[in-house]
């Protein structure tokens, strides 16, 4: 006898909370804060929904979830002060987040410094 099997678990957007909250990851695209829905799918019919724990970001042009925490800086807009220059030794040169001048790797993405 042989079973065949197809199904998975994805992530859904339940609704924006803050858009343009921050800046993906991958792609360098805004990226909004969102309740999300974790959604169990067999034969790619929806069986099971249930709540995310936490808010995440959401980057609408890669389909991409991830922590608020993990965000790049926002970009400036008009009329708001741009961030404050960090000298290049003190941000990770493959995600530009700020990092300790005593790191050798990044602690966000894990490249060297």
């Amino acid at each position: 006898m042989f079973f065949f099997f197809v199904g998975g678990l994805e992530q859904q957007v339940r609704q924006v909370l803050k858009s343009g909250a921050g800046r993906c990851i991958i792609c360098g695209s805004r990226a909004d804060l969102v309740d999300y829905d974790k959604v169990l799918k067999l034969f790619f019919v929806p069986v099971w929904r249930w709540p995310g724990k936490d808010p995440l970001l959401y980057c609408p042009n890669c389909k991409f979830f991830f922590p608020h925490s993990y965000s790049l800086p926002p970009t400036a807009t008009n009329g708001s002060p741009p961030p404050p220059a960090l000298p290049d030794a003190l941000r990770c040169r493959f995600c530009d987040r700020a990092v300790e001048a005593d790191f050798r790797f990044c602690p966000f993405c894990g490249s060297e410094l």
